[in-house]
């Protein structure tokens, strides 16, 4: 089945993707800014050590856990509508963060910004999937979207450092309230409207399901990241992969369901959500690491740490703006796959840093590995959005921002298990050093730094050399591990979508998507 070529985007659909580009770039560094506020907003507002881990998780809890609820809904009221919704939630809720007086509110005001954060990625993916028609335009939007998405991890602690060396802690959370109310004022005018008339009401049941899936499944892989492999961690991740069995049972058998799982039955999709997954797991928690390296091997400030990031991102925006201009020429495997290698590469890198190497050496793998990322954010993104038919286009956002969550969540529970335990194996104080800065340093190389800060500089530097070696050990063996398993991803990638044409080669027109009128499994 062939199709008429779709007609080209203009300046006002350009104009659009500004206005959802800039909201998207907050709401990134929305997610990092505060790291830097938690010391002073602990001190100012008297947070118990219980209270800071719900100001720091219950964003990203809700976020995931609302995002296939947020997504299919656009499709069911409104694309446009439920972003507006959301954009509004996000900015009142941002300004009621940053004057929050108590623990209490400020952990109400984060949970409303989780779940209009989870209003807003998919609502704004599925809307430039509506503007631009034409693949090769599409793209383009998307490689800038994308660059805009992961721009904010770098920019965020850069932004919020300038503003807390000025400014109350409050500020960094009014960060987005410019940009939500440049998308309430231009939104109505620049923004088409997109629902699915045959949508159905909401299953209230199926969004219960997909919530006691998805937040106790991130709650464990956060746990297991930071405390180990415990029971508790455990059983609650296997709660939420029981609930994910229930929620996928019924929506098979709904003739209106929240998530339509035939999506899945194109391999396109399929393949392009388990390499984005695949992706940000091996990728996304080497940031972590990079971030711990540039400031607890090399001693930098946070400021300083995130300058030495900028070449990434350079990077990155140069990988995001050219993949979908080479996709017009070559398949998108061996784009994603050639990008691949070069990400293997930085890895590479990065297990040749040491104390002796400089920031230079991390600031290299660390662009090479977000260069060789432009192809597979970008690509895959398209094929998933591409693959979806237009009615379920939020529905097939969704799900690309719900697999990020748990690649990133995942990626921190496994890689940083083997950081963990390779440092606690290889980290041995010096015996001159304090019985009790040792036990507190053999926690982990922050612990060490902090336990450092106490003692006379001979016995700090003593203590921290054995900590930044153990610590410079683990980061070796996580990047080696991610740069073999990513290599095996690359391959599977070129194998199973080496059938995909170039954007807007004469093969492409051809109907790919998924068949939504088949019968139900």
């Amino acid at each position: 089945m062939t199709h008429a070529i779709p007609a080209k985007a203009g300046r006002r659909e350009w104009l659009a993707l500004a206005v959802l580009a800039l909201p998207t770039l907050l709401v990134s560094i929305d997610v990092y800014v505060l790291l830097l506020a938690l010391p002073h907003l602990t001190a100012d507002l008297g947070a118990s050590s219980v209270e800071q881990l719900w100001i720091t998780d219950v964003y990203g809890f809700l976020m995931a856990g609302f995002l296939i609820t947020m997504g299919t809904l656009g499709d069911r009221i409104g694309r446009r509508k439920l972003l507006l919704i959301g954009a509004a939630a996000f900015g009142a809720a941002s300004i009621a963060a940053a004057f929050a007086s108590t623990p209490a509110m400020l952990i109400a005001a984060r949970a409303v910004l989780g779940v209009a954060g989870a209003v807003l990625a998919p609502s704004t993916m599925s809307l430039i999937r509506t503007l631009f028609r034409d693949p090769r335009q599409m793209g383009l939007a998307i490689g800038l979207w994308g660059m805009c998405f992961s721009a904010g991890a770098v920019i965020g602690p850069v932004a919020g450092g300038a503003l807390l060396a000025h400014f109350w802690w409050g500020s960094v959370f009014l960060l987005g309230v410019p940009a939500m109310a440049v998308l309430l004022v231009a939104g109505p005018v620049l923004l088409p409207e997109y629902r699915d008339p045959d949508a159905g009401k909401p299953d209230l049941v199926s969004v219960a399901l997909s919530l006691a899936a998805v937040i106790p499944a991130i709650h464990g892989l956060k746990e297991l990241a930071q405390d180990g492999w415990r029971p508790l961690p455990l059983a609650s991740l296997a709660a939420g992969i029981g609930f994910a069995v229930l929620f996928a049972r019924r929506q098979r058998r709904l003739e209106h369901p929240l998530l339509d799982l035939r999506l899945f039955a194109n391999r396109s999709f399929s393949t392009a959500l388990g390499a984005m997954m695949s992706g940000t797991l091996l990728m996304g928690a080497l940031m972590l690491f990079i971030t711990q390296d540039l400031q607890l091997v090399e001693g930098l400030s946070p400021l300083g740490a995130a300058l030495w990031m900028m070449p990434a991102i350079a990077a990155n925006t140069v990988s995001f703006v050219v993949s979908p201009v080479l996709a017009r020429r070559f398949r998108p495997a061996y784009l994603i796959g050639a990008g691949l290698v070069v990400s293997v590469c930085g890895l590479i890198v990065l297990t040749r840093t040491g104390a002796a190497s400089g920031p230079g050496t991390v600031a290299t793998g660390f662009a090479l590995i977000f260069l060789g990322s432009g192809p597979l954010v970008t690509l895959s993104t398209g094929l998933i959005m591409g693959s979806a038919p237009a009615e379920k286009a939020g529905s097939a956002a969704a799900l690309n921002e719900t697999s990020g969550q748990f690649g990133f969540a995942f990626g921190l529970a496994a890689l940083g298990s083997i950081g963990a335990a390779v440092y606690t194996s290889r980290f041995t104080p010096p015996a001159t050093v304090p019985a009790g800065a040792a036990g507190a340093a053999r926690e982990s190389p922050a612990d060490a730094v902090t336990a450092a800060r106490d003692l006379p500089p001979d016995l700090a530097a003593a203590l921290l050399a054995p900590a930044r070696e153990a610590f410079t050990g683990g980061l070796h063996l996580v990047a080696a591990i991610s740069a073999a398993a990513l290599a095996v991803v690359a391959v599977l990638i070129v194998r199973l979508l080496r059938h995909v044409p170039p954007t807007g080669a004469a093969e492409s027109v051809v109907d790919t998507r998924v068949d939504l009128d088949a019968p139900r499994g």
